[in-house]
């Protein structure tokens, strides 16, 4: 899993772990990438002392930290997240370069400091204000990762929401887990080896079948399957269409900051509007981001999607017709 790494690996060493050395040193793992991302070299001196300084600052629970800890610390890192860290006898550490298809070190960062952040023993977390819509699925999350890592079957209860709320019952040879839109899924392949994926918010009475292993399908080029989707939809019979997209200034910094999807690009750009373009597949989802900034957003093409959007707004404005004055 080295470059498919996702927050869901930090919650399960987090809950994974009973004792305060693994805790502390997932700890050190975050201080330490987060000190050499970024940078070219940092001296192996300085960066013993900057990482026992933050432990100690941060955590009543840090001792003195070493180079001998620093060295068990990086063989962990590459370890658990692909990330080579390098030495040069001149210059001091850095990280390696990595492949295009290696760990995003953004989201390792982000998951660092959110663990961090909401670790009871941090002193941060006074500064930190959650959202408080919590998923409730995230709780299968460390029996899921057990029966992806070691290759077990999983079989569950499924909520088919679009067919009345029917209980269905599934096995699945679990791959992955992807979040999209605050939502989990899982990703896997059913007994005919059928490629399918549930949101992890409608599974009930999860059970991890440890008696028996699968063989791991390495073939599956996840990034490739979600390319050119938006969320976690993906149908290939659906076309890639090319979609042009223009907001007013307000909502063109927004989306300048936070991209829809990442084949965005800037086409043009005025004191007073931004247009951009896509290719993508059009899924429910896509419109659903579209409508959240409605008020600006005006689809030059293609004409099916302007159409689309302007048939919902329109059932919108009658269902949420003023009511007059009694």
């Amino acid at each position: 899993m080295h470059d498919k790494i996702c927050r869901a690996t930090f919650v399960y060493l987090y809950q994974k772990s009973k004792c305060m050395t693994l805790i502390d040193q997932i700890r050190r793992m975050g201080i330490i990438v987060s000190k050499l991302h970024g940078v070219k070299h940092v001296q192996a001196d300085d960066l013993v002392d900057y990482v026992g300084r933050r432990m100690r600052s941060q955590y009543s629970s840090a001792s003195g930290y070493t180079q001998r800890t620093l060295q068990r610390d990086f063989q962990s890192i590459e370890e658990l997240f692909g990330i080579t860290i390098r030495h040069d006898k001149a210059k001091g550490y850095c990280i390696a370069e990595h492949s295009s298809g290696g760990t995003d070190y953004g989201e390792l960062l982000l998951n660092f400091e959110i663990l961090n952040a909401i670790d009871p023993d941090s002193d941060i977390r006074q500064y930190i204000l959650p959202e408080h819509r919590r998923n409730s699925a995230i709780l299968y999350i460390p029996e899921l990762l057990d029966a992806i890592r070691e290759h077990h079957p999983v079989a569950f209860d499924y909520q088919l929401v679009r067919h009345g709320g029917t209980i269905i019952h599934r096995e699945l040879k679990p791959h992955y887990l992807k979040e999209s839109q605050q939502r989990w899924y899982l990703i896997g392949y059913n007994e005919a080896d059928e490629l399918r994926i549930f949101g992890l918010d409608r599974i009930s009475h999860l059970q991890v079948i440890d008696g028996e292993r699968f063989r791991r399908n390495e073939q599956m080029d996840i990034p490739a399957l979600f390319r050119e989707s938006f969320g976690i939809w993906n149908d290939p019979n659906d076309p890639v269409e090319e979609v042009v997209l223009r907001y007013d200034a307000l909502d063109g910094a927004f989306i300048k900051t936070l991209p829809l999807h990442a084949t965005q690009e800037i086409i043009e750009e005025e004191p007073d509007m931004l247009t951009v373009r896509l290719h993508v597949r059009i899924t429910n989802d896509f419109v659903m981001a579209l409508l959240a900034r409605s008020r600006s957003v005006e689809v030059i093409r293609p004409a099916s999607l302007r159409k689309r959007i302007c048939d919902t707004c329109l059932m919108a404005a009658r269902r949420n017709k003023p009511v007059e004055d009694e």
